[in-house]
């Protein structure tokens, strides 16, 4: 890793308005920290030679005078984003090798304004989990994992390695990392939560559905954004659960992630759910005046069995918030404890509708039988992976005849109450702060044999989730085992520039500086 890939965003936008370094400079050292990343196995498809010919038009457009809001900045795609001519497989064997023909929305924004694709990340499968490790290409290890840097020599090995490289008389040494404890990155977008802390990619985008942008952000001590429902096409992304999934970007810094929604957003007519409405100037939006501000605190969401620790970093962030202006009060969301029931009737009926595209007739795997059922039961059984057989026989199961209204129905009439108790709140509020996560990273394969008990990370994200609010996460803090903490802002729909504000006082409250092992090691 060199010092280039230390730099936020805006910091190397600066660096290339001066002449400092180039976007190619800029992308070389990024393309060399995602090589010597891959003991993480963030990256499922790696475009180095995309990215170089992508910051050269940069540079070329910066002479010119023409550099977008984006223009030269390395980062990295979450595999769910449909990208033209590279594959895209969200995370599933049913779809390994499939190049879709489009772009979608989000990312076309992003190459519009100038941005360069690293590659394309790791994911839980169909974006259907909480930890990164349902994925048909492995787990994603957190870089906050503990684990040491080992450096051999390949004339050590033996065989023809060692007979060519004894020849030249040139043993070249090799760095491995060997893990002693693996921990998860969060989920879904765990591939680029790991990538964007392990300093490999400047930023990435994201997908939450029930929060799967702030739990890994929270996991691996990042910003990570999920903007108002409808604020961010849709249109290229592969689906999960369509009324819930929202893109949005995950970055190192509130600033960043301000420069990023903007690029992101914006109106596009081919997603019936996208929101026709101006996209603010987000950066401008960070003042850093919070002043007589209202910060509700949600009583439910002091949940039994949550750590003191938490706890105690929630009130240092109410602290904080009130040192800087702002008034804490106390609010009540009464539905927020059926929200999680709500949330896995709802998305699981979603993604059974979904998912039923994938029959092995049109794109991605087929594996034939002897009649067409035949294969599309042997197609969907090699396809898909556990957690998505799970989720598509629950939604299955509650779309059914006789058990509908029983269960989707009154889901739906649940949540429309989970949305009501957020709007009678912001009659008193202007934002919300909680916890953004139950517990800090926990080990890969911890949670596997208990389905409940990872459902219940995404206890303090899903309530936003359901009523389509905007919601961040920031890095406030290590917890007594060395792991990052976040704390979750939360706002009104579609003022994103509020919640990005208090999330920048929060921020610099905070002062959050530490680095993964991982990266710690590399150098």
């Amino acid at each position: 890793m060199t010092d280039l890939t230390k730099l936020t965003m805006t910091e190397a936008l600066a660096g290339m308005a001066k002449g400092e370094f180039t976007s190619v400079e800029l992308t070389e050292a990024h393309v060399r920290a995602v090589e010597a990343s891959r003991p993480l196995n963030a990256f499922i498809t790696e475009t180095p030679d995309q990215a170089i010919a992508m910051a050269e038009r940069a540079d070329a457009r910066r002479a010119k005078g023409e550099a977008g809001p984006m223009n030269g900045l390395p980062i990295a795609v979450k595999d769910l984003f449909c990208t033209e001519g590279f594959q895209t497989t969200a995370g599933s064997h049913i779809l390994e090798g499939f190049k879709p023909p489009y772009e979608s929305t989000v990312t076309a924004n992003l190459w519009r304004d100038g941005a360069v694709m690293l590659g394309k990340v790791n994911l839980d499968e169909f974006a259907m989990g909480s930890s990164n490790v349902t994925s048909h290409f492995g787990p994603v290890v957190s870089p906050w994992s503990q684990g040491t840097l080992v450096q051999r020599d390949l004339a050590e090995e033996g065989g023809f390695l060692s007979e060519l490289t004894a020849a030249v008389r040139q043993p070249r040494p090799v760095q491995e990392w060997q893990w002693t404890r693996k921990l998860v990155p969060g989920g879904s977008s765990g591939g680029s939560a790991a990538a964007v802390a392990a300093r490999c990619a400047m930023a990435a985008t994201g997908t939450d559905t029930g929060g799967s942008i702030r739990q890994p952000a929270s996991f691996v001590g990042i910003v990570g954004i999920k903007p108002t429902y409808g604020r961010c096409s849709r249109w290229g992304i592969v689906a999960f659960a369509s009324s819930l999934d929202q893109a949005g970007p995950m970055t190192r810094t509130v600033e960043d992630a301000a420069l990023m929604l903007g690029s992101m957003c914006g109106f596009d007519p081919r997603d019936s759910t996208s929101v026709d409405m101006p996209v603010p100037d987000f950066r401008a939006a960070l003042t850093g005046d919070i002043r007589g501000l209202k910060v509700g605190i949600p009583k439910e969401y002091r949940v039994d069995g949550m750590p003191a620790e938490i706890e105690k970093l929630w009130q240092q962030g109410i602290d904080w918030l009130k040192a800087a202006g702002a008034e804490p009060v106390e609010i009540s969301l009464p539905h927020t404890k059926y929200a999680l029931a709500t949330y896995y009737i709802v998305a699981p009926a979603e993604c059974s509708s979904n998912l039923a595209r994938y029959d092995g007739v049109r794109f991605g795997l087929r594996v034939e039988g002897k009649d067409l059922k035949d294969m599309y039961e042997n197609t969907r059984a090699e396809g898909f992976g556990a957690e998505v057989k799970r989720r598509i026989m629950i939604g299955t199961y509650v779309l059914s005849a006789g058990y509908y209204d029983a269960y989707y129905r009154k889901a739906q009439q649940v949540r429309t109450r989970i949305a009501q108790d957020f709007e009678q709140a912001y009659e008193r509020c202007d934002v919300i702060l909680t916890p953004t996560a139950p517990s800090t990273a926990f080990a890969i394969g911890e949670k596997m044999d208990d389905p409940i008990a990872m459902y219940l990370n995404d206890v303090f994200t899903v309530p936003a989730s359901l009523a389509g609010l905007p919601g961040i996460s920031v890095p406030a803090g290590l917890a007594s085992d060395g792991l990052p903490l976040g704390l979750q802002i939360l706002g009104r729909p579609f003022d994103e520039a509020t919640v990005l504000r208090v999330a920048g006082v929060l921020e610099n409250a905070a002062g959050f500086d530490a680095l993964p092992p991982f990266v710690a090691a590399r150098g």
